[in-house]
């Protein structure tokens, strides 16, 4: 599907980003990609990885909706990872998340519906399942603009759909890089030994990507199933021998994480490795095209962190992480 096609991603200098690019050029032959962002010394460092035929550099923001028109100029697909994320940061710079998480939505959906862009699919967060948040409830409305996204679309326009998932083993900003950075002190900081996540790989962030690019018909919500960890293991995986200090939960954190809530059971589908939850709004939940063959989930079924059935351990996160020393910045 995305052989011989132009595909845009915005954010594209993030750690999603990068690992997108790379894995698409491995797997497919587009004609393009285009990276889209606001730094130009990321897209700098970028560029001297990429072949320059392949990959192009887009200095842009999602805020600014003309700019947004001319990077879509041929464009067939795009992947939107484009956010403020950091939850602190979002706590105590509302407006500025809202500008990007929300209004930065809506921008990318008109500019696309005007461009006819084929599909998009967005990048959601854990933290949009019942928020608490700032973050988490930008990223709740920037999904359900994505949805209803279809609907202004039309019959027969661009299509829009969102993957969610949890934790980002060794993305920008995470648990992890943070707690490989302050190893060598012997003390790591714990906001709370209760505290669970869930875990997924960039690589496996990519495929659901692809996936949602083939499989959509609008308006779905992909959920990946991933295993959970206890924050206590995620520091035991990266320290071993450190001391665990509990500090308190920051502001705006949840002690759990939910991808899908109760509410959302009445219209959510399960697959195998994935989980699909399906729109409300003009009775797209019972379209055969979406459900494509999925088992509906019980009533009252909820995916969260702290009853998840699959769990990662310590020594299982140590292996991945051994594995993973030069992503990590680890000397080898």
């Amino acid at each position: 599907m995305l052989n011989d096609s132009t595909i845009l991603v915005t954010g594209g200098t993030g750690s999603f980003g990068k690992k997108f690019v790379q894995m698409t050029l491995e797997k497919y032959k587009p004609r393009k990609i285009i990276v889209l962002s606001r730094d130009e010394m990321k897209q700098w460092e970028m560029a001297k990885t990429c072949d320059p035929d392949l990959v192009r550099f887009f200095i842009g923001d999602v805020r600014d909706r003309d700019r947004l028109y001319r990077a879509l100029d041929g464009v067939d697909y795009v992947v939107h990872a484009a956010a403020t994320k950091i939850v602190p940061t979002a706590e105590y710079n509302p407006f500025e998340c809202i500008k990007t998480n929300i209004n930065g939505a809506m921008n990318l959906i008109d500019a696309c519906i005007d461009k006819k862009i084929k599909r998009v699919v967005a990048l959601s967060t854990d933290k949009a399942c019942n928020p608490i948040n700032l973050y988490g409830a930008t990223k709740l409305a920037s999904d359900k603009l994505f949805v209803a996204g279809n609907a202004y679309a039309g019959e027969h326009g661009t299509r829009f759909a969102v993957v969610r998932y949890g934790n980002v083993m060794g993305s920008r900003g995470s648990v992890i890089p943070f707690f490989l950075s302050i190893a060598d002190r012997n003390e790591l900081p714990i906001t709370d030994p209760r505290m669970t996540r869930f875990m997924i790989t960039l690589e496996e962030g990519v495929k659901l990507v692809w996936h949602a690019l083939e499989d959509m018909y609008g308006g779905e919500i992909y959920v990946k199933r991933i295993p959970s960890m206890k924050i206590t293991e995620i520091a035991s995986a990266v320290a071993p021998q450190a001391t665990q200090t509990v500090v308190g939960i920051r502001p705006g954190e949840k002690l759990h994480e939910q991808m899908i809530g109760a509410e959302d059971s009445a219209t959510t589908f399960a697959y195998d490795g994935y989980y699909k939850i399906l729109p409300v709004i003009n009775g797209w939940a019972l379209s055969e095209e979406r459900i494509k063959g999925g088992t509906k989930v019980p009533e009252g079924f909820t995916y969260s962190s702290e009853t998840n059935q699959e769990w990662m351990s310590a020594q299982e996160l140590a292996k991945w992480i051994d594995a993973n020393r030069a992503s990590l910045g680890i000397d080898a």
